[in-house]
Formats: structure tokens, sequence, C-alpha cells
């Protein structure tokens, strides 16, 4: 039986596609290389795919290779694959860009108000110093911050999840059963979180659970919540608030 969203004490976010709006950063990031070889124009949906299946790639390859790092070489890899000419500069610029994603509108709001009830922690793919620039952003104080920095692995390589509850044990006293997974992504979160036995919600930001392909939705784990974004969580929290 699923339980209430306030039947956990602490909500372990992913960022980046949660909080963050990294489609919307990727893509502007992607410009300068775009700009430099006219008339490139692939269109949007084909480049962030693209980056996706690439930074999974390069993740894998070099778990303990720096963010930055990883944006730089996916970003090489992109050029090539467009085949367009890209230099030292544009890589490094691209690698540099996490500080410039956008917060998604109702991100600060939601967290605000869930910070009231819940310990807030994050479990990243980035470094510390991208998130740090991030949550300028966001404005809000989390009781945890775990990166892949801290971790020498990235998301969804089950170890990220085991030091997730290690230390949420250690560093605030919660066990696995007080833990609600809040994330946006299928493969970096959802079915690792699942595979751990965590209870998750979906931040299904781009309405994918109402597409309805089989192909897709058979590659779709279990969910205990699905939310269109931090908003609706935000009000289903309050609708089971004895408060309301």
């Amino acid at each position: 039986m699923t339980r209430r969203l306030i039947d956990h004490s602490v909500l372990t976010f992913d960022c980046y596609g949660t909080l963050i709006d990294w489609e919307t950063g990727i893509w502007d990031a992607l410009q300068p290389l775009f700009a430099a070889n006219p008339p490139a124009d692939p269109s949007r949906r084909h480049a962030l795919d693209a980056f996706d299946r690439f930074e999974a790639a390069q993740q894998a390859a070099t778990p303990t290779l720096s963010y930055p790092g990883i944006l730089e070489r996916v970003h090489r890899s992109l050029a090539e694959d467009f085949e367009l000419e890209t230099s030292a500069e544009l890589d490094a610029a691209f690698g540099a860009s996490v500080p410039s994603w956008p917060a998604f509108p109702d991100s600060t709001d939601a967290l605000l108000y869930l910070a009231t009830r819940f310990d807030l922690v994050i479990l990243s793919n980035v470094d510390r110093a991208g998130f740090a620039a991030s949550n300028a952003r966001l404005g809000v104080d989390f009781d945890a911050i775990y990166t892949a920095e801290d971790i020498g692995s990235y998301k969804p390589d089950p170890a990220n999840f085991e030091y997730l509850l290690g230390r949420l044990a250690t560093d605030l006293g919660h066990s696995k059963a007080d833990v609600l997974h809040t994330a946006q992504s299928i493969r970096h979160d959802h079915v690792p979180a699942r595979r751990i036995g965590l209870d998750n919600a979906w931040i299904d930001r781009q309405r994918r659970s109402e597409i309805g392909e089989p192909a897709d939705q058979d590659r779709l784990p279990a969910f205990d919540h699905v939310f269109f974004s931090m908003a609706e969580m935000v009000a289903a929290v309050e609708a089971e608030s004895p408060t309301g």
C-alpha cells in the first residue's frame, strides 16, 4: 500500500531536471557551438537526447572525473557527432555552464514550504561547486548535500544510493523507511531507488506518464506518487496535513 507523503520525514532530491531546468541550461550552453558552425541547427530534442546518451557513457567510463570534466568531454563528443568544429575554449565554457542553468519557477517556493515539514537532502550527479552555484539560485538551506564528487561515482550506480542511506543514518538519524526519493530522472534516480527499496515520487515535468506508449511505459518502474510539478507536490502535502 502506498504510504502518504507525510508518513515520511525526509525528502531526498535529485536536483537537475527536478529543481533546476537542466534542459534549458544545456540547450543555451550549446548555442556558442552552433553559432561557430553556421548553419548548424539541430533540433532541441535531438541535441538533448544526444547529450543524455553521451553523458551516460562518459559518466560510466570515468566515474571519478569531475562533472565539469564530464561536460567538456561530452561537448567534444557532441561536436563530433554533429560533425561540427569545436575548440578547447568552447569545451571549457560548456563544462563551466552549470551555474547558469535556471531554476524551475516553482522550485524555491515549494522547497521553502516543504522545509517546514521534512528534512531536505540533495543527491546530485554534479560536483560541490556546481551544486553550490545552483543552490544560490534556489535560495534554500538543505539539511544535507551529497554529490558525485563526494561519492566517487555517478547515478545510477547503486553505490550512490547506498552512500545516501548510510549518511542519512549517521548524519541525520533517518532510516530507509523515513525516505521519499523525489526526482524527475527515470534512469538516474527512480530505477536504482526502487531497486534499493526506497519510496519514490516522480516529478514528471514532461508528462511522460500521460504519453501511453507501450514500449516506453514498459521501461518505467513503479512510483508511489506522480506529480507534474513541485507545486503539485506541495498541494498534495497540504491536503494530507491535519491543518490543511
